[in-house]
C-alpha cells in the first residue's frame, strides 16, 4: 500500500473508534440510570418508582355503528315491499333488531384498553360468577414501592367487599358498589386485595360488569362474566354406527325413489334408524323395521318437514339424505362419525353427491342498523381441515350432510320457506355452526323422471322467490342478498 495512503486510512479508522466509543459511552451513561422494572414482586421493587404517566381513557368503547355496506349488482331485499307498507315494515324491523341486540348482548361487546406501565394487577379475563353470588376476584394486587397506599374499586351491576376485615385494616364501603382499600404496608393492602369479593344484584343468565380498579393516577379495567351454570346434555354413543346415527329423509310423492333409498341402506346398515318426514298429497304407507314414518299436513314444506324429521332424532348425529339419493358401496357413515369425534367443534360434515360436491362461502357485511347487512354467496372455502386431507371448512354444503343434533336444532329450519330452500339454513347458522366439506364421501343419485305435480312445487312461480326476499329483509336484516 502507497505510504500517502496507509496515513489516510489509519486517521479514518482512528476517528470511527472515537466516534463509537463516544456514543457507546453516552448511551451506557443514560441507560445505567434507568433500571429495568420487575413486577414478579413487591421486594423486587427497592430503588425504582413506577412513573406516572397521563391518564388516559382506557374504555370502555362501544362499537360504533358501522358503516352502510354495498351492494353489488345484488337485488336489494326490500325491492318487492309494496311502498305504502314499506315505512312501516322498516319501523318494526328496527324494533325487533333493537330486541335482538340486547338478546345476544351487543350491550356487552366492547374495546377495553390495557394501559402502559400501571403498578395494577388484575384478571383480564375469565372471571366468571354466578347471578347473586358472592365470589372472590383473583389476582388482585398492587407492585409499587414504599408509600402510603389506596387503591379504589368499583363496579355497576354488584356489591364489593373485603372478607374478614381485622381490626386496624382500612376498608371503606364495604357491600357497597365503590371500594376503597388503604394502607401503609404493602403485604398487608395485597392481602386484603386477595379476600375482595363481588357479588351481582342484578338477575341474569348471561350478562357482564365492568371493574374499574384505580391506584393514585392509574386505572385499569376488567370484565366480570355473569353466568347462569348450565347442565350439560350428553348422548351416549353406543357401541356402533346404529346408535350413533339416524338417516333423516323428507318424502313428498316420490314413493318409488323413496323405496330404492330404503333399500340401498338397508343393504348397508340394516339396523340403522330411518326417520321419515312426508307432506305428500296423498300420503302411502312406508313400513319396515326401525323406520318411523311421520305424516304431516299436505304441502307443508321442505324446512318444515327437515324441523319434524329432526326434532325426533335421539342420535348424537344425523345423516341428512334426499327422497331420490342412493346408498353406494363405498357410502360410509362411519367416515362422517370420526371426522366429527376427532374434532369435537364440528357440527355439519358434508359429502358429495354423484360427484358433485357442492359447498360455498358466505361473504357478509353487517352494514347499518338503519340499512341492515349484505350477504353474497361464492363458491370458495375457508381453510383446510387439519389433518383431514380433502377436506375444507365452509359455510354451507350439499343437500347430504352428517349434522350434530343439538347444534342444529339451535339453528332450526324456517317453516316459511316450503319449496326451495336449502341456504337459507346456513344464513341462519353463519357464525354458529362450523361447517367442513369433504371429498370421498359419496353417495349416488337415482335417476328418474318427475312427474307434472311434482315439479308444479319443485319450480314454483317467480312471485315466490320475490316472496322469499320480503321475508329475508326482515328476518335476517339485510340490505341484499345475492346466491
Amino acid at each position: 500500500m502507497h505510504p500517502v495512503l496507509k496515513i489516510v486510512f489509519g486517521i479514518l479508522l482512528l476517528t470511527g473508534l472515537l466516534t463509537f466509543f463516544y456514543f457507546d459511552w453516552e448511551f451506557l451513561s443514560k441507560t445505567s440510570a434507568q433500571p429495568v422494572l420487575s413486577f414478579s414482586s413487591s421486594q423486587g421493587l427497592k430503588d425504582t418508582e413506577i412513573p406516572d404517566f397521563p391518564k388516559i381513557n382506557i374504555g370502555p368503547f362501544h362499537n360504533e355503528n358501522p358503516m352502510p355496506c354495498t351492494c353489488q349488482e345484488a337485488d336489494h331485499a326490500n325491492r318487492y315491499v309494496p311502498k305504502d307498507e314499506l315505512d312501516d315494515l322498516q319501523n318494526r324491523r328496527a324494533e325487533e333488531f333493537r330486541q335482538h341486540q340486547i338478546r345476544t348482548g351487543k350491550e356487552n361487546d366492547v374495546l377495553i384498553l390495557a394501559p402502559a406501565n400501571t403498578p395494577l394487577q388484575y384478571p383480564i379475563r375469565g372471571f366468571r360468577v354466578t347471578p347473586m353470588s358472592k365470589t372472590l376476584i383473583p389476582g388482585l394486587a398492587l407492585q409499587t414501592r414504599s408509600r402510603v397506599y389506596k387503591v379504589s374499586l368499583r363496579v355497576q351491576k354488584g356489591l364489593l367487599s373485603v372478607l374478614d376485615v381485622q381490626e386496624g385494616e382500612q376498608v371503606d364501603g364495604q357491600n357497597e358498589k365503590n371500594l376503597s382499600i388503604s394502607s401503609s404496608n404493602l403485604q398487608q393492602l395485597n392481602g386484603l386485595l386477595n379476600r375482595v369479593t363481588y357479588t351481582s344484584t342484578v338477575y341474569h343468565i348471561k350478562t357482564q360488569d365492568l371493574a374499574y380498579f384505580s391506584f393514585e393516577n392509574h386505572e385499569v379495567l376488567f370484565p366480570i362474566e355473569i353466568r347462569r351454570l348450565s347442565v350439560p346434555v350428553l348422548f351416549d354413543m353406543g357401541k356402533d354406527v346404529n346408535s350413533q346415527v339416524t338417516v333423516l329423509i323428507k318424502a313428498f310423492l316420490r314413493y318409488e325413489e323413496l323405496n330404492v333409498l330404503i333399500n340401498s341402506v338397508r343393504r348397508l346398515y340394516p339396523k340403522i334408524k330411518i326417520i321419515i318426514a312426508d307432506d305428500s298429497l296423498n300420503p302411502e304407507k312406508v313400513v319396515g323395521d326401525n323406520i318411523e314414518h311421520y305424516v304431516m299436513p299436505p304441502a307443508q314444506g321442505w324446512f318444515a318437514g327437515r324441523n319434524l324429521a329432526v326434532s325426533q332424532v335421539t342420535t348424537k348425529y344425523f345423516l341428512w339424505v334426499d327422497d331420490d339419493f342412493l346408498f353406494l358401496n363405498e357410502t360410509r357413515i362411519e367416515s362422517f362419525v370420526n371426522i366429527m369425534e376427532a374434532v369435537p367443534e364440528l357440527d355439519v360434515v358434508g359429502g358429495e353427491v354423484q360427484g358433485n360436491q357442492f359447498f360455498f362461502k358466505l361473504e357478509y357485511e353487517e352494514g347499518s342498523s338503519e340499512e341492515g347487512g349484505c350477504i353474497t354467496r361464492v363458491k370458495r372455502t375457508h381453510a383446510p381441515l387439519p389433518g383431514f386431507d380433502g377436506c375444507f371448512f365452509v359455510d354451507g354444503v350439499v343437500n347430504y350432510f352428517l349434522g350434530r343434533t343439538d347444534a342444529v336444532r339451535r339453528v332450526g329450519f324456517d317453516p316459511f320457506l316450503k319449496r326451495v330452500a336449502h341456504t337459507e339454513f346456513f344464513v341462519d347458522g353463519l357464525g354458529d355452526l362450523l361447517v367442513v366439506t369433504c371429498k370421498g364421501l359419496r353417495i349416488g343419485h337415482q335417476k328418474h323422471s318427475h312427474t307434472n305435480k311434482y315439479h308444479s312445487f319443485r319450480h314454483p312461480p317467480k312471485s315466490d322467490s320475490q316472496t322469499k326476499m320480503n321475508h329475508h329483509f326482515f328476518k335476517n336484516h339485510l340490505k341484499c342478498m345475492k346466491y
